[in-house]
């Protein structure tokens, strides 16, 4: 298996692997083709790196070809796995062992999959890449997200994703000690957002329709303004009020400015889902 967290370890490159220790855990698992059990385990393993993306490396040491290594260890049973952390051995196991097995004795040293995710969603905020990000800290427990730091981070996807009613909710509860430069930047950018969304020209347009609320015109027009500054529900919530009566209002241009807004919130969108569904139970 090819992957940057997985690495076959021979007399040339053993000294520097067990080095590299000191930065990231090493997990040594000794194998050889011979052994049934071993080489059965081995996908498994690897797997395993795979879905700790990172937070060790797997040294895989064929003993058949480097026996001489497989020597200095004193293995004995196959396979062996070996812990090391800062060049020290810490933990193993000998024999076959069940993958749940090496999950434990893996959980006694390395980050919880929450810290790991937390870990990973902050690196893919400073790298902007927010989507990806909030798709790691939603799911996490209510701890978690009481957390001060985490909650700056998910304010920062919530506006980098234009759910700003969501971001607004999270800046307004966070802890003294966390209201550092990011996070006035950040309420920075959400009064930004709130003083665009609520100009003189939309105030006027509202005064309008509120003056005419039977125009559908004068609401098409409307709710194209609340999406051009995010207030996508409401301009949604809006279009819907014509289009349950009549899909076909203003010759099928409103329905075309209610899909528009959908497709541009895209699919992952829980706001655009309950819209769709709505749609959908109409249509079918």
């Amino acid at each position: 298996m090819q992957s940057p967290y997985i690495i076959d370890v021979s007399q040339t490159n053993f000294h520097q692997v067990l080095e590299s220790s000191a930065q990231t855990p090493i997990l040594f698992y000794f194998w050889a083709p011979m052994s049934e059990e071993s080489t059965q385990l081995l996908p498994q393993i690897q797997q395993l790196a795979q879905n700790y993306d990172g937070a060790f490396t797997l040294a895989t040491l064929n003993c058949q070809q480097e026996q001489a290594i497989a020597s200095q260890f004193g293995i004995q049973a196959l396979p062996t796995i070996a812990m090391f952390i800062n060049g020290q051995p810490v933990d193993g196991l000998g024999g076959p062992q069940p993958i749940a097995a090496i999950e434990t004795m893996l959980a006694r040293h390395l980050p919880s999959q929450e810290e790991r995710d937390v870990s990973k969603a902050m690196q893919l905020v400073q790298a902007q890449q927010h989507g990806a990000a909030l798709a790691l800290l939603q799911p996490l427990s209510d701890e978690w997200k009481k957390q001060g730091d985490v909650k700056l981070a998910l304010a920062d996807c919530y506006l980098a994703t234009q759910q700003f009613d969501l971001a607004a909710e999270l800046l307004n509860h966070i802890p003294l000690e966390y209201q550092d430069n990011y996070y006035k930047s950040l309420c920075s950018k959400l009064e930004l957002h709130q003083q665009a969304s609520n100009s003189p020209e939309l105030q006027a347009l509202e005064q309008a329709y509120q003056a005419a609320p039977q125009d559908a015109t004068l609401a098409n027009e409307l709710a194209t303004s609340y999406h051009e500054v995010s207030r996508d529900e409401e301009a949604l919530e809006l279009l819907w009020s014509f289009l349950k009566k009549d899909l076909n209002t203003l010759d099928g241009e409103m329905k075309k400015t209610f899909m528009d807004i959908l497709n541009a919130l895209g699919q992952g969108n829980s706001l655009a889902s309950k819209y769709r569904r709505q749609l959908y139970s109409l249509l079918y």
